[in-house]
């Protein structure tokens, strides 16, 4: 009945424990009767990393203790004394933003607050060669610099067929021995070729549960040779619903593709449910990119609430704005995306003219992948 009682109460004065981080002007104490329940401590304060404190509790009855925000978890003991523990664990903060909130301390009517800050993670160290753009921060990069593919990275695994009726197989990293991506001297390569009368490739995302919403996304990248090669470097929507949001609705964000029957000529698409090449009206800008093939160039996404830009070396080739309607049919560019990287064999666009299996084995190199976002 006490535990009831409690858990009652603390419904209704939990609103209060929600202030901002600047606190209720109490420095920590209950308005009604401070003396009935004091902490040993009126804040607690993590780093962004998290981790785990704790403190002591006295009161002159039973008490209980509640906290309403999911990265923090509390352990009470001695509740059904005067005094106790309550044991607080933060999770890691992702966020460049400090976060807070307040331990609800509860004996009878009497109330008392602890107050919790957590810092928000730092900027990442940036490589005095990295050019950031002005008014933005690197928050995530990869320049392949070790032996293998960071656990930042998932591969697809699929059969041919799967979408666009292309012809490859993607397999998890590697195929009776042979690599389908590699990390070595710096540079991501992924490997297209043929095995027993089959065609193995690779696609992989970067951060495939978390993503990014808005920023400025780009890699360095040269592209394979051939008839019947289709790289792409690109973007979807993380934990997405496809059964309820299905492609085209869901978006897409290609930032560069290029077929190799039409050599060095890069392309950038947008495709929504308003605006996709099933329909033939998906908003696509191409270019000749001399030297694509035979030299690294960079590939860049600018993506912001009212507009989606890309470039090449810094040149601008697609232009897409948000027309402000709130129309996800028009704009459904508004949560966040994952990165993907992917060698396609055939299909719908790079089969369009054939292909050719004397160039295989193909590679596409990535010297690195960067996203930035505003400060």
């Amino acid at each position: 009945m006490v535990k009831y009682f409690l858990n009652l109460i603390n419904t209704i004065f939990i609103a209060a424990a929600m202030a901002s981080c600047g606190g209720d002007g109490d420095g920590g104490k209950g308005e009604d009767s401070p003396a009935a329940i004091t902490p040993s401590v009126e804040s607690i304060a993590f780093d962004a990393e998290g981790g785990a404190k704790s403190f002591t509790v006295t009161s002159g009855g039973e008490w209980d203790a509640s906290v309403s925000e999911s990265w923090l978890k509390i352990v009470k003991t001695g509740t059904l004394s005067t005094s106790g523990t309550v044991e607080v664990t933060a999770e890691p903060n992702n966020s460049r933003q400090e976060r807070c909130t307040k331990i609800v301390l509860m004996s009878g009517s009497a109330r008392n607050y602890v107050a919790v800050t957590q810092a928000g993670k730092a900027p990442e160290p940036v490589d005095p060669s990295i050019e950031v753009p002005e008014g933005y921060e690197l928050v995530w990069s990869d320049d392949f610099n070790g032996s293998s593919l960071s656990s930042d990275w998932t591969h697809e695994v699929q059969g041919p067929g799967w979408v666009n009726n292309e012809l490859q197989t993607y397999v998890n990293g590697s195929f009776n021995g042979q690599p389908v991506t590699e990390v070595a001297d710096g540079i991501l390569s992924i490997n297209c070729f043929k095995h027993n009368g089959k065609i193995y490739s690779g696609r992989i995302y970067a951060k495939v549960n978390e993503g990014w919403r808005y920023g400025i996304i780009e890699a360095r990248i040269k592209l394979p040779k051939g008839k019947g090669t289709w790289p792409a470097f690109w973007m979807m929507p993380v934990n997405n619903d496809f059964g309820k949001n299905p492609w085209p609705r869901c978006g897409e964000i290609d930032i560069m593709e290029e077929v190799g029957y039409n050599p060095n000529y890069t392309s950038s698409s947008i495709h929504c449910e308003s605006y996709n090449h099933v329909m033939g009206t998906q908003r696509t800008a191409e270019r000749l990119t001399p030297g694509a093939q035979d030299e690294f160039h960079v590939y860049r996404l600018e993506w912001t609430a009212d507009h989606i830009y890309t470039y090449v070396d810094g040149k601008r080739l697609l232009s897409f704005e948000n027309d402000g309607r709130g129309n996800v049919g028009t704009w459904p560019f508004n949560c966040h995306f994952y990165v993907i990287l992917n060698l396609a064999w055939g299909g719908s666009w790079g089969g369009a003219q054939g292909v050719d299996e004397s160039v295989l084995p193909a590679t596409m190199q990535v010297d690195y992948v960067r996203v930035f976002q505003p400060k």
